[in-house]
């Protein structure tokens, strides 16, 4: 009976990435959609909320999405410019969609569907995609655990959705400033960068919210500013050559995965876990593993086999009998919490604005 009332997996390093973003519980009551500004085209001021329509990503009764396991990926460290977690449940985020720039608010409803407003030009276009942000385009009865520690995992977590942004560069460019530095370095520099170039979130998003800048906006920094930002030429130059080719790159959402990771291997610096890593957001891949990376594979061989020196081969053998949904594997391996023993000291961050 005790492992029933098992307090839940603490926030780390390795949770983290498996998606585990804190969100504060709905309140008692559902939210009332009757006193809302009209999600309209333009910033609405703090004071007036907006009708807020009611969203079901998945039919099933009672297994409503988790808010911060759904969207927790989206999230680029503690002080994201373009995600916050509020005090009352609501998750927000700035992005800047086909329309424009738009802010949306998502907010969990006790025993109900979640909900949504939108701000901005983009405001539209955000309401329409929220469901699939949301994984309505998810199928989580397609998977079927394989281990014990995968099982336990999925059980504590029900409302587990793969989301999908429908939005590549917005995935893209954050992934390509985690190349080969640490998540620390690379957070650093994303808030940089969004909060010198970017605008601010229209309507009444929380206060430091900004939209990332535009494709031609990223094109036009100049290198000594890469350079404050901690950026180097080879993860700067990458960027820009990708978001000289932006309209190209997005149509990628419409292809299959493997298809839509083969468009963003064409761009030079773009590699196996720059596309995986994107993709896995923006087309909400379940089968799309990451490979390349440094900590991956001695995670999952560890807690998959006690094998903490598997490399990419390994790992992909030990997920082969999650075929199709390999990608919730993994998130459900990080989210357990579960890492090998540390051996060694963590990579000290880097800092190229000394030089």
């Amino acid at each position: 009976m005790a492992g029933r009332f098992r307090p839940p997996t603490p926030t780390t390093r390795t949770t983290f990435r498996g998606g585990h973003t804190p969100v504060p519980p709905p309140p008692n009551a559902p939210l009332d959609p009757g006193t809302a500004p009209d999600p309209g085209l333009s910033p609405a001021p703090a004071s007036a909320p907006a009708p807020a329509p009611a969203l079901t990503p998945t039919p099933t009764p009672g297994l409503a999405p988790d808010l911060g396991l759904t969207l927790g990926p989206l999230r680029r460290g503690p002080a994201d410019p373009t995600f916050r977690v509020t005090p009352d449940g609501s998750v927000w985020r700035a992005s800047r969609t086909p329309e424009g720039p738009g802010t949306i608010r998502l907010a969990a409803v006790r025993d109900g569907a979640p909900t949504a407003d939108a701000w901005g030009p983009g405001a539209t276009w955000l309401l329409d995609n929220a469901p699939a942000l949301l994984g309505s385009e998810d199928d989580p009865a397609a998977f079927v655990p394989r281990h014990k520690l995968v099982l336990a995992s999925l059980r504590r977590r029900p409302g587990l959705r793969l989301t999908r942004t429908g939005l590549v560069l917005e995935s893209l460019i954050p992934t390509i400033l985690e190349q080969k530095v640490t998540a620390t370095e690379a957070y650093a520099s994303w808030r940089q960068l969004v909060r010198t170039f970017g605008e601010p979130a229209p309507g009444p998003a929380p206060e430091g919210m900004y939209v990332m800048p535009d494709a031609r906006t990223w094109t036009r920094i100049p290198s000594w500013e890469w350079h404050r930002a901690n950026v180097d030429g080879k993860r700067s130059a990458t960027i820009v050559r990708a978001a000289r080719v932006a309209a190209r790159l997005e149509e990628a959402v419409l292809m299959d995965p493997p298809a839509a990771r083969r468009r963003l291997e064409l761009i030079p610096g773009i590699g196996p876990w720059t596309s995986a890593e994107t993709i896995q957001r923006s087309n909400g891949a379940p089968d799309e593993v990451t490979t390349g990376d440094l900590h991956l594979p001695g995670i999952v061989g560890w807690a998959l086999a006690g094998d903490r020196a598997a490399d990419d081969e390994a790992m992909l053998d030990l997920l082969a009998p999650y075929a199709g949904q390999r990608h919730r594997a993994v998130r459900l391996i990080l989210l357990s919490g579960r890492v090998p023993p540390r051996r060694a000291p963590r990579m000290a961050p880097g800092d190229i604005t000394r030089i």
